[in-house]
């Protein structure tokens, strides 16, 4: 059974309606030392995961409400595994900006608005995520990370 939503989270998903969702930026790179054709140690890079819900804001519409803006970034990187606390020998990296956009339908307090970002907005910007990361893997000649279809923790 699905765990159960509390006040606020439940107050916020009544009263927000889904409006848009759009990638804002993206960034991606191979390392100068790295050709993902022609590395012979691909199997054992390591790869990390981001996911931050960076901020929300609400604007007003003029004559039409207002909305609010979810800013989430992700992103994937190919690492090389090491054993120390140095940094990491980064070989490749894609991230990406989206921001999610709700119609506010009632007035929200700003607790409700705070869990919505953080535990809800996430699911609408994933499936544009996972398309992203993979048509970015294919274009880089990086190995396939397949996602799931959803993946976060409370």
């Amino acid at each position: 059974m699905a765990p159960k939503n509390s006040n606020q989270l439940q107050k916020a998903i009544e009263n927000l309606v889904i409006e848009d969702v759009y990638q804002k930026s993206s960034r991606s790179f191979c390392a100068d030392d790295f050709d993902p054709k022609s590395y012979s140690e691909m199997e054992h890079l390591h790869i990390q995961q981001m996911h931050v819900v960076h901020k929300s804001e609400t604007i007003q519409v003029e004559d039409d409400g207002e909305l609010l803006r979810v800013f989430v970034r992700l992103g994937t990187r190919w690492v090389v595994p090491s054993d120390d606390e140095s940094e990491p020998d980064i070989k490749a990296t894609i991230e990406s900006d989206f921001i999610a956009e709700y119609r506010i339908n009632a007035h929200l307090e700003q607790e409700c608005i705070d869990e919505f970002s953080l535990k809800n907005a996430s699911y609408h910007v994933w499936p544009y995520w996972r398309e992203y990361l993979s048509s970015q893997c294919e274009r880089m000649r990086l190995p396939r990370v397949i996602l799931p279809t959803a993946q976060f923790t409370k």
